[in-house]
């Protein structure tokens, strides 16, 4: 039976969040582990990816790039997600059970404890790292992008790298995007992609495309 004490902890108003979303996580592994399918988590902010890893240009933004330090071009974000969840929780159950804080400083303790969480993340799959390269290059189907028509999840201009979203059948995909001649392209327009660099992986848009 579990005790009373821990579940008033687990369910304190500081860790009430991260409680039900742990939980969550784990009703997702166990969905996945059931029917093998596998529903890919991204957010808009720079981390959304068909293949649930991040690909990042060599020169692309601050964010990006410490995305890519963390090894989100190699992990796949679920993973890294739920163990960084678990770890912020753990460390944020752990100092209110031994620390008597108030309310608002437990609170704003929870930020340091999440990038500690995710820092710890990284070195803790760090071994993994072979394994998650090798099945990244497997199993990837390869599409003809050029010509397809997509919508902007950012803002480019010059030589910006941005992101842009193309439906492959029903599929959402995010790929790394610049301005074909290095105009500024705003959030959500719809552009064509009229070229690319296979080495970085970089498509280039227009908002039409001219023959």
């Amino acid at each position: 039976m579990i005790d009373q004490e821990f579940l008033n902890i687990a369910f304190s108003p500081v860790n009430t969040v991260l409680t039900v979303l742990l939980i969550l996580s784990v009703i997702y592994w166990l969905f996945t582990i059931i029917t093998g399918l596998d529903i890919d988590v991204g957010l808009d902010a720079g981390i959304n990816s068909p293949d649930g890893h991040v690909h990042v240009p060599d020169d692309a933004s601050g964010w990006l790039q410490f995305l890519k330090f963390l090894n989100l071009d190699i992990v796949p974000i679920t993973y890294f997600l739920t163990l960084s969840l678990l770890l912020t929780w753990l460390g944020s159950f752990y100092l209110e059970s031994f620390f008597s804080f108030e309310i608002w400083v437990s609170a704003l303790l929870v930020l340091p404890v999440f990038f500690i969480s995710i820092l710890l993340t990284k070195l803790i799959l760090k071994p993994l790292n072979p394994f998650f390269r090798e099945i990244n290059h497997k199993g990837e189907v390869s599409h003809d992008f050029l010509g397809r028509q997509g919508r902007m999840k950012s803002t480019i201009h010059g030589a910006k790298t941005g992101m842009l979203e193309v439906f492959v059948g029903k599929d959402p995909m995010i790929l790394m995007v610049r301005s074909k001649d290095g105009e500024v392209i705003d959030h959500g327009k719809t552009v064509y992609i009229v070229d690319e660099d296979r080495e970085k992986r970089i498509y280039y848009v227009a908002e039409e495309i001219r023959f």
